[in-house]
């Protein structure tokens, strides 16, 4: 796997955070029906049993809100992507349907309220760090306009930065023709989990995108 490390700065002041990652060689394909059975299903639990006003004091939300505050990020503003994911779904907007990767990596990010992220390792060169965005840094979202990523965490690679917790960048994003995978989970509540939430998406890639080669490392 390739290497990824988290920076000593980001971690001094977000001791907690941990990762994650889960590299493979999968099939993507537009949509997957057995997949989004269980997609369908977890939506209708979740919208049954959380409310928005209670969406901020989950644990793993709770805390990657703290962490985005002792960056200097308004949380409220840049929300991490699990956060924005419920809060779509709480809203009654439901999920975009992109492929299947994607749909693990949001299906996954529901279940668990954890950030994550996924990346076509073909357009990523050298090892990966996750450092915190640099004065005047920014990227074009996906689907989006350019992001500001000024004191976010970011992944960054030998050709810049490339992706984080609140929002990825088009370079490294998962398209049909991709065939080998990054996926990480962030944890900013600490590594007592992590471990299990990766195994969990490792599985679900090898059921619903035919994985193989799979490999999953810590990074804390």
């Amino acid at each position: 796997m390739t290497t990824i490390s988290i920076n000593h700065e980001l971690k001094r002041l977000a001791p907690n955070l941990a990762l994650a990652c889960v590299s493979a060689r999968v099939q993507v394909i537009k949509h997957d029906h057995g997949l989004w059975g269980e997609i369908n299903g977890l939506l209708s639990h979740l919208t049954a049993t959380i409310t928005a006003d209670a969406v901020a004091s989950i644990p793993q939300i709770a805390a990657m809100r703290g962490a985005y505050k002792a960056l200097g990020k308004d949380p409220s503003r840049y929300r991490g992507s699990a956060e924005a994911l419920l809060r779509r779904v709480l809203s009654g907007k439901g999920l975009y349907q992109i492929n299947n990767v994607v749909d693990i990596n949001n299906l996954v990010s529901l279940e668990t309220f954890q950030p994550l992220g996924s990346y076509d390792l073909d357009q990523l060169t050298g090892p990966i760090e996750l450092r915190i965005g640099l004065p005047g840094e920014t990227y074009k979202g996906i689907g989006k306009d350019v992001i500001n990523i000024e004191n976010l965490p970011v992944f960054a690679d030998a050709n810049g930065p490339f992706g984080s917790p609140t929002s990825d960048s088009e370079r490294a994003m998962i398209r049909l023709e991709s065939n080998r995978i990054l996926m990480v989970v962030f944890s900013f509540a600490g590594g007592d989990t992590v471990e299990a939430t990766a195994v969990r998406a490792a599985d679900l890639l090898r059921q619903y995108a035919k994985a193989d080669e799979t490999e999953t490392k810590l990074a804390v």
